[in-house]
This record gives C-alpha cells, sequence and structure tokens, in this order.
C-alpha cells in the first residue's frame, strides 16, 4: 500500500536571519526566505505570502488586514522583535492567527546601547571623533570640547520594563541618582534598585539624562513633544532606543536648535530610516542606526527564539512567546 507523505508546512521568512534561526526552521518547514539583503517591497510581500501557514516577520513589514485576507492559510506570526506595532494583533487575534514576538533575548544588548549613547553625547565622543578625523584638533586645551559628567547626575528612566530595569542597574555602576516613570507604579523594584518614582512632569524637571523605554501606543505616540522637551533642563539630554514615533521629531530638531536640551542621543526614529529635516546637521545628537539588539549573539537567539515560536505553534513543540491569547 502507498503511504501518502505529508508535506511540510509552508513557512515564509521575509529577509536573511542568523543560521541558526533558519537551521531550526528548515528541520520542520518548508521555508522560503523572501530577500537576503533587503526589506521586501508590498507587493513582494503579498504576493510571497500567500499558502504559507508560518510568516517570521520585521518590524519593517507591515502585517495587517489585507496581508491576512490574502494568506488564508496563516496560522502565526512570528515578529523578530520585542515591539509589535507593525503588527494589527487585533485582526490577527479575530482571525485566529497567533501572534508571537522575542522578549527578553535583548534586554541587556539593548540596555548597553542605550548607555552607549548616555556616554557618547555627554562626553561628545562622536563629535570629537569628527573633528579629530577632520583635522581640527590642532592641540589639548583646558576649555576645549568640554562635556557633562555622568557620575552623580540624575537619570530619568521612562517606563519601566525589563530593559529599563537593566539601564537602572548599569546606572549604579556609575553612582547615578535613578528616577523612573512608568504607567505602573513598582514598588519591590523601587527598593532592589534603590530608585524613585515620580511624576512625569517632575521626572522630566530633575533629570540630566532622560531615557526612554516605553511600549508604542496610542497613548505613547509623541510622548516626548515640545511641551516636555520644555520641561527639562536646558543641560539635559535625550536617549531614545525604544520607538521613534515616541519622539516628535521635528519638535526635538527645534528644541536643540534653540537650546531648550543640551543633546540627544537617538537609535530609533519616526519614519525610519528617513531623518527629519534638520537632524543630521546637529553636532549636538548621536545618530546610530537601530542597533539596539545588533551583536551576533543577540541577533542570533532572537532568530532562535522566532523560529521557535513557529515551532510550537505549529508542531506542538515548547511553548511560544504569545502576544495574543
Amino acid at each position: 500500500m502507498n503511504q501518502l507523505i505529508k508535506e511540510k508546512p509552508q513557512v515564509l521568512v521575509t529577509r536573511g536571519i542568523p543560521s541558526e534561526g533558519l537551521d531550526l526552521l528548515n528541520k520542520y518547514f518548508e521555508v522560503t526566505v523572501g530577500a537576503w539583503d533587503r526589506m521586501l517591497s508590498r507587493e513582494e510581500l503579498l504576493d510571497l505570502v500567500r499558502g504559507k501557514e508560518a510568516l517570521l516577520s520585521m518590524l519593517t513589514d507591515r502585517v495587517d488586514g489585507d496581508l491576512m485576507g490574502i494568506a488564508t492559510d496563516l496560522k502565526v506570526v512570528s515578529n523578530l522583535a520585542v515591539g509589535f506595532d507593525n503588527i494589527d494583533v487585533e485582526e490577527a487575534t479575530r482571525r485566529g492567527i497567533a501572534v508571537t514576538h522575542t522578549p527578553e533575548v535583548l534586554t541587556d544588548a539593548t540596555a548597553d546601547l542605550a548607555f552607549a549613547l548616555l556616554l557618547d553625547v555627554a562626553r561628545r565622543v562622536t563629535e570629537g571623533d569628527r573633528l579629530t578625523r577632520a583635522g581640527q584638533w590642532k592641540e589639548w586645551a583646558p576649555l576645549f570640547h568640554l562635556g557633562k559628567d555622568v557620575s552623580g547626575s540624575t537619570l530619568g528612566i521612562i517606563g519601566l520594563g525589563r530593559i529599563g530595569q537593566a539601564v537602572a542597574k548599569r546606572a549604579r555602576g556609575f553612582e547615578m541618582k535613578v528616577v523612573y516613570h512608568s504607567r505602573t507604579q513598582l514598588p519591590s523594584v523601587e527598593e532592589k534598585l534603590g530608585i524613585r518614582y515620580l511624576p512625569l512632569q517632575e521626572l522630566l524637571q530633575q533629570a540630566d539624562f532622560v531615557s526612554l523605554h516605553a511600549p508604542y501606543n496610542h497613548q505613547t505616540h509623541h510622548l516626548i513633544g515640545w511641551e516636555a522637551l520644555s520641561q527639562m533642563k536646558k543641560s539635559a539630554y535625550l536617549i531614545n532606543t525604544s520607538r521613534g514615533a515616541l519622539v516628535d521629531e521635528p519638535a526635538l530638531v527645534k528644541a536643540l536648535q534653540q537650546g531648550e536640551i543640551a543633546g540627544a542621543g537617538l537609535d530609533v526614529y519616526e519614519d525610519e530610516p528617513r531623518l527629519t529635516s534638520g537632524l543630521a546637521d546637529l553636532n549636538s545628537v548621536v545618530l546610530a542606526p537601530h542597533l539596539g539588539s545588533a551583536t551576533w549573539e543577540t541577533r542570533g537567539q532572537m532568530a532562535v527564539t522566532a523560529a521557535q515560536n513557529i515551532v510550537a505553534e505549529l508542531c506542538g513543540i515548547g511553548v511560544a512567546k504569545r502576544i495574543n491569547p
């Protein structure tokens, strides 16, 4: 008797990811990689997702009702990120599609980068690198290229999730005073880390550095606009490694041009990779190209976690890190 051979489920990975993630997917599924070194166009994405049971998406892929209407076999969307504002989770839930993400694995890498930006902009390292390469450094001088002390300064953290807490831990090593604002006050974390809760306005007024770690949603859209920036110290710095749209970028440019704040360190942008007009012209800003999780170790673990989420949902092996019930 001929034995029927069951076809492997079809999985679309929208662009190249670390090999350890692809190796795991290839054990269980028929895998299509959309493009290795670039983002798929909308038309390419909609064409390739047809007939697929799983989609391993990037933050740059818009996974909405139109896509789900075309991908009628879709059972799981696995986002290679902690955030998921690129996915219509409500629509996915309505259609019975699992949505998963990769929390926890990128906490330390992102916290490290937040602190790297903080140190860089405070001590004007990137700015100094530019002038040194340009031959503009002529001699050591007592008043040349002065920056701001980080040790002993006050760090204000907005959003005290895993990454916010990891940044607070790093601040202790610099003997910084740490205050935070979050949707929910966390007394046990306050005691553990030696930090203090403040209402948002008070945090903005007291902090020498404001570091953003809040999730992005309609309530946090442009959380840091002109009103918030004008409440900060003129000597203060803004750090953003969370989501670009937490910051009203034209307002930030205006605040920096007018000296409302001293500087900013940014890793994310509202319409990345496009920069708001005037931002790149400011010496007081350090601009990183979305490097929060960009280490070999972290991106590799993210790829594995995203693949494990698909294996869990389609094969029942392990437990997926679900966003929706």
